[in-house]
């Protein structure tokens, strides 16, 4: 029997084996959770693969590749668990992960599984290249369709970045000509964005003008009713307008960035008072999936460890209530207290001509403030001792000619931020606070 034939049979809830007898143990196995999408039938898991954060080494010329043999390990891992929604980009790792992630799905039959990938014609706009887009993403996954193919990241401009990228070189007209064809069955778009710009790409949805099959949104318990509405939308909101449209929901960013699986102690301490044995990541995951409008949410599992947790986490799915719910919005009403830089190490504004290491940098110092180690005045307790934590840990990051100091503001990196962050302003701003640091004028 194939997979999706499994899958069909078996259903969204706890599943099955087809030879089993009706006598069923009091405890059954534990089984990933599936959502139906109904509007075309497909049972994905809730769990899915974002594949933006594969394991990288460092290759015979120098220069990082993805691990290969890793990645076969966890997408074997990773099928043999339920996990069959795998989402990649051809500008992933510097072009590699759809390369990667077709190199470790060839195994297996290609109705077992459901990709998402996205025309990410960002540098070039021109039909020529955004159908050769197109055709290479088939070839690097060694496919001849694409389940979910996704209008990348819409949600700066809105709509006129969808006219420019999309409408006037045609391309719009050419997709829905390939989905008739059946090289592509779902036509949707990725968004991060102010809340006028999401309203006129569903705009073109009530219209008629473009019908969106699913969209993808970031979701969390932080962004949810607390997200920098100068730059993004809460989540609330979009989920609410999609949900009312009967549009699926694809997620990003459930962890945002990897930031709700390492909150700062006094969050962490709460949630294992209530849940001493669930992890603090699983707190978030549960959020997204209590939605019933989610279709998937990704995560970009980049070790053994995430995946075989987050495989426990979904193949024993429990719903948070109301009160857990509460108890999140006040988690995330504190975690909006930290100075805590927005970066979600999408590592979309690398390379930097100038050779910052931009997401190392913010990540650096997101974890020193989450972690507490994080020397806020000398008249702070251990102040000397975190000072020289803080200083010492940082060279260890991040090279010091890769260092904020040395960035000169050229603003090469803000358009490629999915987030809207002033990355030269934050590099300032960190710059300074190690100023500080060492001259003892905190």
């Amino acid at each position: 029997m194939k997979r999706r034939d499994f899958l069909k049979i078996s259903g969204a809830g706890a599943l099955a084996l087809a030879c089993a007898p009706k006598q069923r143990p009091v405890e059954e196995p534990a089984q990933m959770q599936y959502r139906t999408n109904p509007n075309n039938g497909d049972k994905t898991s809730l769990l899915g693969y974002g594949c933006m954060r594969w394991p990288m080494v460092k290759g015979e010329n120098g220069k990082e590749r993805i691990d290969q043999e890793a990645v076969n390990e966890m997408v074997a891992y990773a099928m043999d668990h339920g996990i069959n929604y795998y989402d990649t980009s051809p500008v992933y790792l510097q072009g590699q992960s759809e390369m990667a992630t077709g190199e470790a799905l060839k195994p297996y039959p290609r109705d077992s599984y459901y990709l998402a990938t996205k025309l990410s014609n960002f540098g070039d706009t021109s039909p020529e290249g955004s159908r050769r887009m197109f055709e290479e993403s088939l070839k690097n996954l060694h496919t001849d369709y694409i389940d979910y193919y996704l209008l990348h990241s819409l949600g700066a401009n809105g709509r006129r970045s969808y006219q420019a990228r999309y409408v006037d070189n045609g391309i719009v007209s050419w997709l829905l000509e390939q989905k008739r064809l059946g090289r592509i069955r779902n036509i949707g778009f990725s968004f991060h964005g102010p809340q006028e710009n999401f309203d006129a790409l569903m705009a073109l949805h009530d219209s008629g003008e473009m019908h969106w099959d699913f969209v993808m949104i970031e979701m969390n318990y932080v962004d949810w009713n607390h997200a920098d509405t100068r730059r993004n939308t809460n989540a609330s909101y979009l989920y609410a307008e999609l949900d009312k449209r009967e549009i699926p929901v694809m997620v990003m960013e459930p962890l945002l960035g990897g930031r709700l699986a390492k909150v700062p102690a006094d969050i962490a301490d709460r949630m294992k008072q209530r849940e001493p044995d669930k992890s603090v990541a699983s707190w978030a995951f549960r959020f997204v999936g209590s939605h019933p409008r989610i279709q998937c949410l990704l995560s970009g599992m980049a070790s053994m460890d995430p995946l075989i947790e987050n495989c426990e986490t979904f193949s024993h799915f429990q719903a948070l209530t109301a009160e857990e719910m509460d108890f999140l919005e006040e988690m995330a009403r504190r975690m909006k207290e930290y100075p805590l830089v927005g970066c979600t190490d999408c590592k979309y504004c690398m390379p930097c001509p100038w050779g910052i290491d931009i997401p190392g940098i913010f990540q650096h110092y997101n974890h020193c403030v989450t972690e507490g180690t994080y020397a806020q005045s000398a008249e702070q307790k251990r102040y000397h001792q975190l000072k020289k934590a803080y200083l010492t840990s940082y060279d260890k990051a991040v090279p010091t000619v890769r260092q904020a100091d040395h960035c000169i503001g050229c603003g090469a990196c803000l358009p490629h931020c999915p987030q809207s962050i002033p990355i030269p302003t934050e590099l300032r701003r960190i710059a300074t606070y190690i100023e500080k640091l060492k001259q003892d004028r905190l």
